[in-house]
């Protein structure tokens, strides 16, 4: 068995480049010894755990979409709104929800306080995701790419 405490798993910090979108995360499954880019799957693990911080008024990562991954999301702490297609819901302390293939997402937190979550995703091979806001898709090619007609950057029409 391999175990670790979450208190000591590294938080990774990640912003935009004008800082609108980003927050922290501590990627569990990566210290419990999953090795992302390997595609032997008892490498990659069949689920990626991670813990999010998203600071209050801020979205954690651009409205998205992924074509195979299913993520589960539970709400460890503070409050925050989550926005889908049908538009935006507010989240608490307590609340589970899920996102299937297909469906678009975006978590922030509340403007008073930040939102801590627990995501875990079943990391399937092959995955690519899509920009609804930016009209782009991302694919791993072996490294992310994102595209409309041609190669773009992450935050291409997101700020």
């Amino acid at each position: 068995m391999r175990k670790i405490n979450v208190d000591d798993v590294h938080e990774e910090e990640y912003w935009s480049p004008k800082r609108t979108i980003g927050g922290y995360g501590r990627e569990l499954s990566v210290a419990l010894g999953r090795k992302p880019d390997s595609n032997d799957l008892l490498e990659r693990h069949p689920f990626d755990v991670e813990i999010q911080r998203i600071p209050a008024g801020v979205p954690s990562n651009p409205y998205h979409s992924h074509s195979a991954q299913w993520e589960f999301y539970y709400v460890l702490s503070g409050s925050g709104v989550v926005r889908d297609e049908h538009g935006r819901t507010p989240v608490m302390a307590g609340d589970a929800f899920l996102f299937k293939p297909g469906e678009a997402h975006q978590l922030f937190g509340s403007d008073a306080e930040e939102l801590v979550v627990m995501c875990i995703a079943d990391n399937p091979i092959g995955e690519s995701w899509y920009y609804p806001d930016s009209k782009k898709y991302g694919v791993k090619l072996p490294k992310r790419a994102f595209i409309r007609a041609e190669p773009l950057d992450y935050w291409d029409g997101e700020e």
